[in-house]
């Protein structure tokens, strides 16, 4: 009997059928490592750890199931339509292997696993250079549907900081399901608190600012993601004075709980030299989805007035949303896939970011096409049976949204070019829309058209007639334009709709001011430094209308 034969036999060397096993400390550690553990760990939002051999083997075959299934770990786009940093699919050769393995017994093997990756206790970039904490937990019922609830975050800063990252720690790991942080630079929706520091609640936040500086960045969390950290020149601005806003999805412990979340920011000296900007594709007009309807349709398309980079993408629906596509059709004629998902669920959203920027060229067209399912073969439909499903903020409303993290090449701010076609496109699909009106009135106010941002500020006051933002800055336009009587009858509605805005009660004040009505000026700029007594500005200008007021009654008692 040849040499190696007796090996075998003696049991020196393994046999075709021993080394064809899948063992965990060779094939199964890596995979679990690589792709679940993440979450899966001491202290992370996975409901129980995969760290060891022991944690694995206990949960064996339902590994084998939510892998085969797809289900985990959670990476909604389909491969091939995208090339995404940190990508979580699983190969179809790791999926075989995991179910091996539990056909086998689960066997650890020989030899000792892999090392597990090191993963950095506390914060993940170091100290934060400053740790803004909700003022007031918020506490998540025991049962129930999920919760979505706004934390509002007021940065301690005096001058204007430069901001490279974020990382946020949601306070309660097991109850946060994902979180987006959104910058408001006219503290507007504090107001929406019932009490102060509590928070308030919503799903989808809209912030209407009344200058133009759109979003920039995606600022979003999920249990496993890593911090993002700006490259030089794409940090972004933080000024004295803004809010932050914490919008946090939260689910149901079975218990109640509370969640007090916390955000890090990490500064640079490295001012903004590149413009990024967030566009959005949707068509929300036209949700109106009957019931029992399995395959409903909606699209929207925006055509590239410049050339740009995509450097991340962040598809949106709720639970109706089905298959969602978004794409970009080259003046060629040719497809460029941005991304596809054949399966959505909305408790997987993610902001997905590009390995390498995806190039396209002036006169592309970005298209999205989503498909509903409305029927009760759709588990994941929170109605049963089905009924019509419209357009909406709320969880059990639809949306269809596709946001685009673009940059445009040239290196200058070309964001108004952006603006100004997104907005116009936009009133073709909604005449007289709201949200177009406005910005196009401060772009034309921004480039100062005032007699352009005039006639779209009226419009945007004509559908909606209460809305403060709006009112405060047709006022201003107008007092630019030396209308001023004009100018105090809209600053004086939107304090009507909103007494505590204190801009337009500052507006109010300078206008009444210019006009020689000092002794009502004076009571406004009280106001205002009474609201906020770190208004240099207003006390300034308070002090110069008490001078000129007290110097006018000396002059009428001579």
């Amino acid at each position: 009997m040849a040499f190696w034969a007796l090996l075998v036999i003696a049991g020196a060397l393994p046999t075709a059928a021993q080394s064809s096993t899948v063992t965990y400390n060779r094939d199964i550690a890596p995979i679990l490592y690589a792709h679940c553990i993440s979450c899966h760990r001491p202290g992370e939002a996975g409901p129980f750890s995969l760290l060891t051999y022991q944690d694995a083997r206990k949960h064996a075959r339902q590994i084998a199931a939510v892998t085969k299934s797809r289900y985990m770990p959670p990476w909604l786009p389909e491969h091939g339509y995208g090339d995404f940093a940190g990508e979580q699919r699983l190969t179809n050769a790791q999926i075989k292997a995991i179910g091996d393995w539990v056909a086998a017994g689960s066997p650890q093997g020989s030899g000792t696993a892999p090392a597990p990756p090191h993963y950095t206790e506390g914060w993940q970039l170091g100290t934060p250079d400053l740790v803004i904490t909700a003022p007031k937990p918020y506490t998540v019922p025991a049962d129930g549907k999920d919760t979505f609830w706004n934390f509002v975050l007021s940065p301690s800063i005096t001058a204007t900081r430069w901001v490279r990252a974020i990382e946020i720690r949601p306070g309660n790991r097991r109850l946060v399901h994902h979180a987006n942080l959104l910058v408001d630079r006219t503290r507007s929706c504090r107001l929406r608190e019932r009490t102060p520091g509590a928070g308030f609640p919503g799903m989808d936040l809209t912030i209407e600012a009344d200058t133009f500086d759109p979003d920039s960045h995606f600022l979003f969390w999920k249990p496993g993601s890593a911090p993002q950290v700006e490259p030089d020149g794409m940090a972004w601005r933080l000024d004295p004075g803004n809010d932050l806003v914490l919008n946090v999805h939260l689910q149901p412990s079975g218990k109640p709980e509370q969640v007090q979340p916390s955000v890090g920011l990490y500064f640079t000296d490295k001012p903004q030299t590149k413009f990024p900007m967030l566009i959005q594709l949707e068509h929300d007009g036209a949700l109106h989805i009957p019931a029992g309807d399995a395959h409903f349709v909606v699209s929207d398309s925006f055509t590239l007035p410049l050339d740009a980079d995509v450097l991340a993408v962040y598809p949106h629906a709720h639970y109706l949303g089905n298959v969602l596509e978004g794409y970009a059709t080259l003046p060629d004629g040719s497809r460029k896939w941005l991304i596809r998902i054949p399966n959505w669920n909305l408790n997987w959203q993610a902001v997905y970011r590009y390995r390498n920027p995806v190039f396209l060229p002036k006169g592309t067209v970005i298209s999205m096409r989503y498909e509903y399912d409305n029927s009760a073969a759709n588990p994941r439909n929170p109605f049963h049976p089905p009924r019509l499903v419209v357009g909406g903020n709320q969880s059990t409303d639809e949306m269809g949204h596709l946001w685009l993290q673009l940059l445009p090449r040239g290196g200058k701010d070309e964001r108004m070019v952006l603006q100004e076609a997104l907005m116009k496109h936009r009133l073709a699909k909604y005449p007289g829309d709201f949200t177009a009106c406005f910005n196009l009135g401060a772009l034309r106010l921004r480039h100062q058209d005032i007699n352009g941002a005039i006639e779209w500020l009226k419009k945007a006051v004509e559908a909606r007639p209460n809305q403060p933002v709006a009112l405060n800055e047709l006022g201003a336009a107008l007092e630019i334009a030396s209308r001023d009587e004009e100018a105090i009858a809209y600053f004086r509605r939107a304090l009507m709709a909103q007494p505590g805005y204190t801009n337009a009660r500052y507006n109010l004040a300078n206008a009444l001011a210019d006009t020689g009505r000092l002794d009502e000026a004076i009571p406004q700029f009280e106001a205002v430094v009474a609201a906020d007594p770190e208004d240099s500005k207003a006390r300034e200008h308070l002090a110069i209308a008490k001078q000129m007021l007290a110097e006018k009654q000396g002059r009428k008692s001579q």
